[in-house]
């Protein structure tokens, strides 16, 4: 058994919770008759039972009253048919007061269920166990005599954290009065809260060996409260075990103490109770005038904030459109930014244009050797050395007429060519 209240809410000191199991076929009459009863003797001041649209087979019942005359008490009785069984009803039942619950109020269950058990419907009763067979709430249940049996009727009972279970040993067989339950002298706020185990005299032994996987035990004679699932921090279970309790039919003092020490302990919440809290504080629907004019004037604040905050987020929302209309316009009117030019690349780079320039003159330069073979021509008009009738080098004249549009660095190369020519035939 996990004991950790870790993942757990606190429950307050100003709830009043309680679980159980209805085994008759129209448990819903039985607490409207309770509650009209109550109503009409001044026990509350109003109930109602408003409509569970998520849920047409769930019944839900409310009821306010004032206790010690000034303490307002709210309260709300949820009943769920069994599933799988033609008849029965499981029921919680939360209240909530405006200050921290005191034991000597009346106990919420006797205003929504009937306190005598002439006046329940003969067809079944309310006090049942919620998930163990064989419990009540209203009575000594005696513990089986297999001690299996037992072990797992007080493991599965020590889970339901709803209820206190109290296991009290005989340390002799008690008379008439001494078989009395114990709850039935315990304070109204605890009465409908507690499970009581009894043990007879001849399993003081099995009783313990069920209880070693809980880490308590009773005493002989004595009495011990469970630890429930999930445990509180402050539980020890030697301080809220009993010694002695004298089953003769008087108050049981120590029990009593350990039980409200137990009460009054910051104890963690069970989910299936939170959920109930939060469904009391949320959906309650019996409200007085006064209470409704504060309901509604929350509501128009809520509404104002809600509405500030929309007209505020509207302005922002109409300012950064407006903002962003002013930039497209700004970035229509502005020209488009100049291109760069960009140089355009050389189309020989300079390596490849100084080897251009190399192999052209090597080009004139055999061009001009072969100059000197024409000029031993006889001209037309039997004039030697090739000379044009103007006075003309021949080989110039028609290099020239070849290529009119050589350029001036091309015509000192041929120069130089010609030179070197007439030098080597002089020679």
């Amino acid at each position: 058994m996990s004991n950790s209240a870790t993942d757990h809410a606190t429950a307050p000191q100003t709830l009043w919770a309680a679980r159980g199991r209805h085994t008759g076929p129209a448990p819903e009459d039985v607490v409207r008759r309770t509650l009209r009863r109550h109503e009409e003797s001044g026990d509350i001041d109003a109930f109602a039972e408003p409509a569970t649209a998520e849920d047409p087979t769930r019944r839900v019942f409310e009821a306010r009253w004032r206790a010690d005359g000034t303490v307002t008490v709210r309260a709300r009785l949820t009943l769920v048919p069994l599933q799988g069984r033609p008849q029965g009803h499981e029921w919680w039942l939360v209240a909530e007061a405006e200050r921290p619950w005191d034991e000597a109020w009346p106990s919420p269950a006797t205003l929504f269920w009937p306190e005598d058990a002439a006046d329940e419907d003969e067809n079944g009763s309310w006090d049942h166990h919620p998930t163990v067979a064989g419990l009540r709430l209203r009575q000594a249940n005696a513990l089986p005599e297999d001690d299996k049996e037992m072990r797992r009727r007080l493991r599965e009972a020590a889970r339901q954290a709803w209820c206190v279970h109290v296991v009290v040993h005989e340390a002799m067989t008690p008379d008439e009065r001494g078989r009395l339950p114990l709850a039935r002298l315990l304070p109204p706020g605890l009465r409908h809260r507690v499970v009581e185990h009894r043990a007879a005299p001849q399993q003081l032994r099995g009783v313990n060996w069920a209880l070693k996987d809980l880490g308590v035990e009773v005493p002989r004679g004595g009495a011990v409260l469970l630890p429930p699932d999930p445990a509180p921090e402050a539980y020890d279970g030697r301080r809220h075990s009993v010694r002695s309790v004298f089953l003769d039919g008087s108050e049981p003092a120590d029990l009593i103490t350990a039980l409200r020490h137990f009460a009054a302990l910051p104890r963690p919440l069970p989910q299936d109770a939170a959920e109930a809290l939060r469904d009391l504080r949320e959906n309650w629907t019996l409200l007085t005038v006064q209470e409704e004019l504060e309901r509604q004037r929350r509501l128009v604040a809520m509404y104002a904030d809600a509405l500030e905050a929309m007209t505020k987020s509207r302005d922002l929302y109409k300012q950064a459109a407006e903002q962003a209309l002013e930039a497209l316009a700004a970035y229509r009117d502005v020209p488009p930014p100049a291109v760069p030019q960009q140089r355009p690349a050389s189309r020989t780079p300079g390596a490849l244009q100084q080897l251009t320039r190399t192999f052209e003159r090597l080009k004139l330069t055999a061009t001009g050797r072969q100059q000197p073979e024409s000029a031993t021509d006889t001209a037309p008009d039997g004039t030697p050395g090739g000379t044009a009738p103007n006075g003309t080098p021949g080989g110039t004249a028609r290099e020239n007429d070849d290529n009119p549009g050589t350029s001036k660095e091309k015509e000192t190369d041929n120069r130089k060519g010609t030179r070197e020519d007439t030098d080597d035939g002089s020679s």
